[in-house]
């Protein structure tokens, strides 16, 4: 079962953090990988719209944000970055390698505030 998951929050959707799908807020799930690829399309094409900036990391997830477009850390005690995270999951795991015809990249904190219980 292939899901194709949006979330809202601080992170990037490829981090997988232990508490990652606390955001979550749609999720559809597809027995056909075409089908969630499709869906996936779609909603990319209207995140686009609405987010001036975008990263892809391998080719099934994608964060999209607005700078200055931030959210409260209480961990933190400041503000981070907000992302709207857009992927495509197989059994709520990664894409394996050959699934989807790329390679995986390795998960590492590239951004200029990353919030410290995630390190």
């Amino acid at each position: 079962m292939y899901q194709v998951i949006t979330m809202y929050g601080e992170n990037e959707p490829w981090w997988f953090f232990e508490d990652w799908q606390e955001d979550i807020i749609e999720e559809k799930e597809y027995q056909d990988f075409n089908e969630a690829m499709s869906y996936f399309h779609q909603i990319a094409k209207q995140l686009h719209k609405e987010y001036e900036e975008l990263r892809e990391k391998d080719p099934w997830m994608v964060a999209f944000w607005n700078e200055g477009e931030l959210i409260y850390c209480e961990d933190c005690d400041e503000e981070l970055q907000a992302y709207k995270g857009l992927m495509i999951l197989k059994n709520h795991e990664k894409l394996d390698i050959g699934e989807c015809g790329e390679d995986e990249t390795a998960n590492n904190c590239r951004k200029a505030k990353c919030c410290p219980r995630h390190r």
